[in-house]
């Protein structure tokens, strides 16, 4: 990218930051204005878009990287106890049916993608992304339980997803025969030595960081910029100790989560707010790097793909992992049809690029062709869907077991 590139991306975000309210409110929303601004870049030859994805690697590792962490660690684990029957069945089973199902389709309906990057498309489709229906998790007429078991699965799944993912592209760049390739046995040993560390790192750093702020020795105004390392430094260990760092990343969140105490979401901010400068870029890169790609290779097998991936593969293993969770019919729709795809799978589909060159230009057409229908879906039924559930609930009466506290949705691109 040139010079006239980067006051083209820095304008948009400034601009962006002076407007955002009123186009929000016009259903006009992040995602949707950042992939417009990298569609223009590429259509004006400002960046060298499906010829150089290795250049977007930091981007995206980073990206990634600092979601993870942040999600994971944003959750107040311990007091999800009340509903942890219903959140265990949407990331313990039900996140592994969507892949499966997921999976199976891909490989069914793109018999060329073969079995691994069949396998990668139904993974890196599965994580859900609240922050893109921003209207039905902070509206205060869905019952708080329900927001809340939206915002967690959407906090968790990425992370959950990740191995997964991983593999795959470890067994797509395999039986491609590309030189970088590593087997699939390798693959799930840096998963484990990830985890590892991450759980490490983040238990020690989070218990460090509750010492030091007891004794007084840490500087409020520094502490937003320590969480930031900390991530980095899990992600970083478990590369010098040949693990997953994305891995590492996500459960270092986790431990960092449960051992920091209650002031952890406070000390989080800093990074989320770097995070979300880091996927306004993305969708920036998506839009000038995967979309160009999409449009010269989208046709009906993909289009019917990413309905059925919104619709099928998402509603109906939430509707079998429900039955006997207490869920009427209608909130088990509602819960269903608001699983939208976003950051997470634009970050998977940009690395699988970046490991796997052409080899992957068909999955990302997929992947692609599912998230921006997903943004304009979800985005222009979220405001009236949430309006009409919330008119049901109301009518039904009081939240069985009354409302819980609900996690503020991390203030990331794609409100």
């Amino acid at each position: 990218m040139d010079v006239t590139g980067i006051v083209v991306v820095t304008a948009a975000l400034f601009v962006w930051g002076l407007i955002s309210n009123r186009l929000e409110r016009a259903d006009v929303t992040a995602p949707i204005a950042f992939v417009i601004v990298g569609l223009a870049l590429s259509g004006l030859n400002l960046v060298h878009g499906p010829q150089g994805p290795e250049s977007l690697t930091p981007l995206v590792e980073l990206t990634l990287v600092w979601v993870l962490f942040s999600d994971a660690a944003r959750l107040p684990v311990r007091e999800l106890r009340r509903d942890a029957g219903r959140y265990l069945r949407l990331l313990a089973i039900g996140l592994p049916l969507t892949i499966l199902l997921g999976w199976g389709l891909a490989a069914w309906v793109f018999p060329g993608l073969g079995v691994w990057l069949a396998l990668f498309v139904g993974a890196a489709l599965a994580p859900t992304d609240a922050a893109l229906g921003v209207p039905v998790v902070t509206n205060p007429v869905i019952p708080s339980r329900i927001r809340q078991l939206i915002t967690v699965e959407s906090g968790l799944n990425d992370g959950i997803a990740t191995p997964v993912v991983m593999l795959a592209i470890a067994g797509a760049a395999a039986a491609a025969g590309l030189e970088h390739a590593e087997s699939v046995g390798p693959a799930l040993l840096e998963l484990l030595i990830g985890a590892l560390v991450g759980v490490g790192v983040g238990g020690v750093g989070g218990l460090a960081l509750r010492t030091a702020r007891r004794r007084g020795t840490a500087a409020e105004s520094f502490a937003g910029i320590a969480v930031l390392a900390l991530a980095l430094a899990a992600y970083a260990s478990a590369l010098v100790l040949q693990g997953n760092g994305f891995v590492a990343a996500f459960c270092g969140g986790l431990a960092f989560g449960a051992c920091a105490g209650r002031r952890a979401p406070a000390e989080l901010e800093f990074l989320e707010q770097t995070g979300t400068l880091l996927a306004s870029l993305v969708w920036m890169a998506f839009g000038a790097v995967s979309v160009p790609i999409m449009l010269d290779r989208i046709d009906a097998r993909s289009i019917i793909y990413a309905v059925l991936s919104l619709t099928v593969v998402r509603m109906l293993p939430v509707a079998l992992v429900s039955i006997g969770s207490g869920l009427d019919r209608v909130t088990i729709l509602f819960v269903g049809w608001f699983g939208p795809r976003g950051l997470a799978s634009l970050v998977f589909a940009l690395l699988a690029l970046e490991a796997l060159g052409t080899h992957a230009d068909q999955a990302v057409t997929i992947l692609t062709t599912t998230v921006l229908l997903s943004v304009i879906a979800h985005g222009l039924t979220a405001a009236p869907l949430a309006r009409r559930y919330g008119e049901f609930a109301a009518a039904a009466g009081p939240e069985p077991g009354g409302p819980v506290e609900v996690t503020p949705l991390r203030r990331r691109v794609g409100r």
